[in-house]
């Protein structure tokens, strides 16, 4: 099976040879085609038209061909929809030919019921940090129980290393990582193990280096809006149709062309537009009908908490789920204690938030931050479908956004180290994983981005201020190799006593999952799950299904055992679904400490 996606961006291969090369850059006044050579580049001239398409044929052309764009007789610039840039972003570009790849036949996805997620970043899930090297550690995942396989960003971006989320060419995969073809071997090698594989892609910005849009393709940016990182994309002004089509198309490029299981789109709210039919509403309707016949899953990262884009089920203009940052962070509140920056709004209250997150998935109506990261109206969010939501303890940003990059497990007393992952992994919500949480690594993940010159001390003293330590000369510098290298999870990790102890912690979870809560999923009552306080910090949690049926936690966050009045000890003739630190032989109404029960059976009625 070949898969290829057409576009009217980039270079295009033609039926009896040669290729169509195509640039939208209408603030140029001259274009021409320039094909690399050992000497000098061969220009070729292009035709304009009113639109701002220029169009050059080459007949000579064919795969492997090296070529650029001359703006205006002096700048050289990479295709924008590149689909391979081997030097990077300020090389040349290649001519690819998708078709010669041959996909298995068969492989249509799994349903997302089924999603246990595993976000990952390429360049440091192995010592190589590519995705030949990646693609070798997949079995492990299933071994695990993981169902899905989520990269960080991939579109690539100056340096040899970042975190992805600065990439400048959304249609190449980062050179640094391998080719095109080593992309889609990893992900046919994730789909003949039965895994899925979704990709981070960014729609809210380009990275502050190696984007050349501003030169001859301005329209790209907003006039009137900003984002935290710059210039806003330009969704709804004038000449905003070019701009909305690059992204869509890129969206359906890599479920088509690579076979993408899932896009997570980054910072929608940081997505603006006041068109009659939001750039999201469009992006999801032009996927699900290029992904007719296979599962392909849409999922937003939505600081503001929005959820009017999310629907229970899979429906053209809509997405599957959200990640749920409430979750993570009245979670982090109630183990660590924290409450600076965005974590400010969880300090009060924070067991009875943290019921709420349980129960409801959102803890907070929508509402933007305001600066220093407390929100600007604080008011409780109405019960979501909770399997519209991706609980996780750890993530890249909660990880990586803190001055020296340490877990949550490394933040809490030992004894409850291992207890934010499974409290992620057994609600109904869909899990994630964070790669190296499975074995409880304890290599920090820090902020790193190759930049250069100005950019970098920039970016130095912006972390400085950040955290704080403005004089300081003891935070990791985000621009070093170190920092890069000490970012990497060892794998060694997970063979010592305690990293056998994790992994295999971790496993049953999942066995459990998917024996008492995945088959389950489409019979959660919404708005009828129901939790308790339980002394200082404990919680008995109850979430409902449509045969009467019910899935209880009785959790005890606190270092001294809790008792339990009768009417807070969970289902009748329950089955035990997993247990942590909760002795089989401990006395009925008893809670152990730092321990959690998860049970599944009949409701109590009293």
């Amino acid at each position: 099976m070949r898969c290829q996606h057409d576009m009217p961006f980039g270079a295009r291969l033609q039926e009896g040879g040669g290729a169509l090369f195509r640039l939208w850059a209408p603030a140029a006044r001259k274009a021409e085609l320039a094909l690399e050579t050992a000497s000098a580049p061969q220009l070729l001239p292009a035709q304009a038209d009113a639109q701002g398409w220029w169009t050059c044929r080459v007949p000579h052309a064919t795969a492997g061909t090296p070529y650029r764009w001359k703006i205006d007789g002096d700048l050289l610039v990479p295709d924008p929809a590149s689909r391979s840039n081997p030097e990077g972003p300020h090389g040349p570009s290649v001519l690819v030919d998708p078709a010669q790849f041959e996909w298995d036949e068969g492989w249509t996805g799994r349903p997302w019921h089924e999603t246990v997620l595993y976000e990952l970043h390429v360049g440091t899930f192995t010592p190589e940090g590519t995705f030949a090297a990646a693609a070798a550690r997949l079995q492990q995942l299933v071994d695990l129980g993981v169902t899905a396989v989520e990269l960080m960003p991939v579109a690539d971006f100056p340096g040899r290393f970042g975190w992805g989320y600065d990439g400048v060419l959304p249609y190449a995969p980062h050179h640094a990582y391998g080719t095109p073809d080593d992309l889609k071997r990893f992900v046919q090698q994730a789909h003949r193990l039965g895994l899925m594989v979704f990709l981070d892609v960014v729609y809210n910005h380009f990275g502050p280096e190696g984007n050349y849009l501003h030169a001859y393709a301005p329209a790209f940016f907003s006039k009137t809006k900003t984002s935290p990182w710059g210039a806003a994309i330009n969704f709804d002004g004038e000449d905003s149709a070019a701009v909305r089509e690059f992204f869509i198309h890129n969206a359906v490029y890599w479920v088509r062309e690579y076979r993408f299981d899932g896009l997570r789109l980054d910072a929608v709210h940081a997505i603006s537009d006041e068109s009659p039919r939001h750039v999201l509403q469009e992006l999801s309707e032009r996927v699900r009908t290029a992904s007719a016949g296979r599962h392909v899953h849409l999922v937003l990262e939505n600081e503001d908490n929005g959820y009017r884009h999310l629907a229970p089920e899979p429906m053209h203009g809509f997405y599957d789920g959200q990640w749920n940052d409430d979750f993570h962070h009245v979670l982090h509140v109630a183990m660590t204690g924290e409450t600076q920056r965005y974590y400010h709004d969880y300090g009060v209250d924070t067991m009875d938030l943290l019921a709420r997150g349980f129960t409801h998935g959102m803890v907070f109506e929508a509402s933007k931050r305001k600066e220093g990261g407390a929100r600007e109206v604080v008011q409780p969010a109405p019960a979501q479908p909770l399997s519209a939501l991706v609980n996780f303890a750890h993530n890249h940003d909660q990880v990586g956004n803190r001055a020296r990059g340490e877990r949550l497990s490394q933040l809490v007393a030992p004894e409850a180290a291992a207890l934010p992952t499974l409290l992620a992994l057994l609600t109904p919500a869909i899990p994630m994983l964070f790669f190296g949480e499975e074995w409880g690594a304890t290599e920090p993940f820090l902020y790193f981005a190759d930049w250069e010159g100005e950019l970098r001390e920039a970016v130095r003293a912006g972390r400085r201020r950040e955290f704080g330590h403005e004089h300081a000369d003891d935070l990791p510098d985000p621009c070093s190799s170190e920092t890069f290298d000490r970012s990497r999870p060892d794998p060694a990790g997970a063979a010592t006593p305690a990293g056998r102890e994790r992994l295999e912690q971790v496993r049953a979870a999942l066995a459990a999952r998917r024996q008492w809560i995945t088959p389950r999923q489409s019979q959660l009552l919404t708005g009828r799950h129901s939790a308790q306080r339980i002394g200082e910090r404990g919680l008995a949690v109850q979430w409902r299904y449509e045969d009467g049926r019910m899935l209880s936690l009785e959790l005890n966050l606190g270092a001294e055992p809790l008792q339990v009045e009768a009417q807070h000890l969970g289902p009748v003739e329950a089955q035990l679904v997993y247990s942590h630190r909760w002795p089989a032989d401990t006395a009925r109404g008893t809670w152990p400490p730092h321990a959690a029960r998860w049970t599944f059976g009949t409701e109590v009625t009293l």
